[in-house]
C-alpha cells in the first residue's frame, strides 16, 4: 500500500516530486513563526526597556534589553547541540515539533509577564528566562528545518530548495512588524505602549497551534530513514561531531569561513538597520517599520534568485561575495542613510560639528551591572547627554584637572560641571538646568530632537534599506545547502547547526550590543559599523582559503 504522507517515501520516484511543495511549505510555515515569536522582543526592545527595567536608569536600562535580546542568541548553539543530538537520534520531524512548543508557550509567556512595577526583579528574570528558551528552541528548530527540506531535495536543487527556509527569517521578522504595525496603528501609541504591545505575543499561540497543525502532517525524512534501515545512524552523534578532529575541523570552517560573515551581515541589514533609524536617527518608529517592512518585502524574493543560482554556480562565491561587498558599502550606505532620514542632523553635524574637550580620566564607561550608579564625572554628563542624544562628537584630550566643555562648531562652549563634587540635593537641579542649556544651544546650531518625518526622503531610504537587505539574501540565500552538504547524514543536524547558531547566534546576535557600545565608546554614530566589516572580512578571507564547494555533493553517498 502506498505512503501517502506528505515527505514519506514513496514509489514511484515522481510521487515523491508531488509532495515537494507541501513539504518545502511545511517546514517554511513552521519555522517562520519560530522566527516572528524570536524577533517580537527586538522590535519592541525599546517599550520592553521601560515595562521590565525601570527600576534603573535609561541607559543601563536599554542595554539590558540589548543584552536580555543577545541572550535568546546566546544559547542558540546550547540549543544546537542538545536538539541537533536529538535529531540524529530521534529524528529530524519530531524534534523541530518539540522546539516549535518551547517556542510558542515562551513567547506567549511574555505576553502575559507583570511588569516591573508590579513584582519588582522578578520581571526581568522571567523575562530573560523566557528569552533563554526561545534561544534553545531556535537553536534546534532552524538545523531541523534546514536539514529535512535538503534531504528531500533532487540533487543540484539543493539550493533551491533550502532557500524557502532561509526566506523564513525575514518572513518572520516582517510579520512581527507588520502585526506591531497593525496593533499600534489599531489603539493608538499611548494604549500601546500600556498594553498593546502584548497583543502581538499573545496571538504567537494562535500561530502556533496552525503550525503544530502543518507539521503533524509531515513524515520523516528519506535520508534519515534510509540511515537508520541500513543501521548507519551515530550512536554518539556529539562525539562524533565534535570530539574527532576530521569533523571538527570542518565545523570551525563553516563557522569561521561562512556563517560568521553571513551573520553580521544578515543582523546588519535587518536589526541595526532598525536600531540605527529608530535610536540614533530619531526617526518615528511607525514610520520606521513601514519604511522597512517594504524594503524587506522587496529584497525578499533575491532568497530564492541566490539559492537557485547557487546550484549553478556554487555556494562559496555567491556568500563570500556579499560579504565582500557589503564591507565595502556599509559606511558610504549608513552616511547616505543618515542624509536621507534625518537631513537637519546630517547638516548639523557638517555645520557644527562637536568636540568633546576632556581630561581621558574623568571618563568613565558608563554601564553600571546594578543599574543605581550615577555617572556624574564632567566628562561622563557631556557624553551621557550627547550619546542620548544621538549626535556625532570627537574626542579632544585636555590637561589633567580640566572640567569637561562641549564645543560645537565656532559656535559655542558649555562647559560641564564637576556633579561628582556635589551634594546630592544639588546635583538633580544643576543636571536638569546644565542639560536644558546644552539642549538649546544644540538647537540653536541646527541639531534636531528628533527626525522630521516629513523631510524623510522616503524613496531613498527604501532604497537603502532594500540595498541592505539585499546582500542579507546573497549572504542568507544559499547558506543552508551549504551546510547541510559539508556533513554526514547520521551527524548532519548536530554538525551543521552549531557552527550556524554560534555563527548568527554570537557573531550576529551580539551585534547590536557591540555595536552600540563602540559608539557610545568613540562618539562616532557610525563607528559601529567596524564590527561587522571586520568580521565579514576575516570570513571572506578564511572562506576563500578553506571552504570547498559542495553544490555537487551527494547527502546519502
Amino acid at each position: 500500500m502506498t505512503d501517502t504522507t506528505i515527505g514519506a517515501p514513496v514509489e514511484p520516484d515522481h510521487e515523491v516530486n508531488k509532495n515537494d511543495k507541501l513539504v518545502i511549505l511545511a517546514s517554511s510555515v513552521g519555522t517562520v513563526i519560530e522566527w516572528y515569536d524570536f524577533y517580537l522582543y527586538g522590535s519592541l526592545a525599546a517599550i520592553i526597556t521601560v515595562q521590565f527595567f525601570s527600576g534603573v536608569n535609561e541607559t543601563t536600562g536599554y542595554i539590558f534589553a540589548l543584552m536580555a535580546f543577545a541572550a535568546g542568541f546566546a544559547v542558540r548553539p546550547f540549543g544546537a547541540v542538545v536538539f541537533g543530538r536529538l535529531g540524529d537520534l530521534w529524528g529530524r520531524k519530531n524534534t523541530f515539533l518539540v522546539t516549535m512548543l518551547l517556542m510558542g508557550l515562551s513567547t506567549f509567556v511574555v505576553g502575559l509577564l507583570p511588569p516591573y512595577a508590579a513584582i519588582g526583579i522578578a520581571a526581568p528574570i522571567i523575562l530573560v528566562l523566557m528569552r533563554l528558551i526561545q534561544g534553545l528552541a531556535l537553536g534546534g528548530e532552524y538545523g531541523g528545518a534546514a536539514t529535512y527540506v535538503a534531504e528531500h531535495a533532487p540533487q543540484g536543487k539543493r539550493g533551491f530548495y533550502t532557500s524557502f527556509i532561509q526566506i523564513t527569517a525575514t518572513a518572520g521578522l516582517v510579520l512581527s512588524l507588520i502585526v506591531i504595525l497593525g496593533v499600534r496603528l489599531a489603539v493608538g501609541e499611548e494604549a500601546f505602549a500600556e498594553w498593546g504591545w502584548r497583543v502581538p505575543f499573545l496571538v504567537s499561540i494562535l500561530l502556533l497551534g496552525v503550525s503544530l497543525w502543518i507539521r503533524l502532517k509531515l513524515s520523516e525524512s528519506p535520508s534519515f530513514k534510509r540511515m537508520k534501515a541500513e543501521g548507519k545512524g551515530s550512536k554518539t552523534p556529539l562525539k562524533d561531531s565534535f570530539g574527532k578532529w576530521p569533523n571538527l575541523k570542518l565545523v570551525l570552517i563553516a563557522l569561521l569561513g561562512l556563517t560568521a560573515g553571513q551573520a553580521v551581515i544578515w543582523y546588519t541589514g535587518q536589526f541595526y538597520a532598525l536600531f540605527f533609524l529608530e535610536r540614533v536617527l530619531k526617526v518615528d518608529a511607525t514610520l520606521v517599520y513601514i519604511l522597512l517592512t517594504i524594503a524587506l518585502l522587496a529584497a525578499s524574493p533575491f532568497f530564492i534568485f541566490w539559492g537557485w543560482l547557487s546550484d549553478k554556480v556554487g555556494r562559496k562565491p555567491i556568500i563570500l561575495a556579499g560579504c565582500l561587498i557589503a564591507a565595502i558599502t556599509y559606511f558610504p550606505l549608513f552616511n547616505a542613510l543618515t542624509e536621507a532620514a534625518n537631513p537637519r542632523l546630517a547638516a548639523a553635524a557638517a555645520s557644527a560639528p562637536i568636540t568633546v574637550y576632556a581630561d581621558p580620566a574623568d571618563c568613565n564607561v558608563q554601564f553600571d551591572p546594578v543599574g543605581k550608579t550615577v555617572f556624574n564625572h564632567s566628562c561622563d554628563l557631556a557624553k551621557s547627554y550627547l550619546a542620548k542624544a544621538g549626535v556625532t562628537y570627537t574626542n579632544l584630550e585636555a590637561p589633567a584637572g580640566t572640567v569637561a566643555e562641549v564645543r560645537i562648531g565656532d559656535q559655542a562652549v558649555i562647559p560641564s560641571f564637576r556633579g561628582d563634587a556635589m551634594p546630592a540635593a544639588e546635583f538633580g537641579d544643576a543636571k536638569k538646568a546644565w542639560d536644558a542649556e546644552l539642549g538649546a544651544a544644540l538647537t540653536a546650531a541646527g541639531y534636531p530632537a528628533k527626525a522630521d518625518s516629513a523631510l524623510v526622503n522616503k524613496p531613498m531610504v527604501v532604497a537603502i534599506l532594500f540595498i541592505l537587505g539585499f546582500y542579507v539574501t546573497m549572504v542568507y540565500g544559499p547558506i543552508a545547502a551549504a551546510l547541510v552538504e559539508m556533513f554526514p547524514t547520521n551527524i548532519r543536524y548536530t554538525s551543521m547547526s552549531l557552527p550556524y547558531h554560534i555563527g548568527n547566534g554570537w557573531f550576529g546576535g551580539f551585534l547590536p550590543t557591540t555595536a552600540f557600545a563602540i559608539v557610545a565608546a568613540t562618539g562616532n554614530i557610525y563607528s559601529g559599523l567596524w564590527y561587522p566589516i571586520i568580521v565579514a572580512v576575516g570570513t571572506v578571507v578564511l572562506g576563500f582559503l578553506l571552504v570547498k564547494e559542495g553544490k555537487d555533493v551527494d547527502l546519502n553517498a
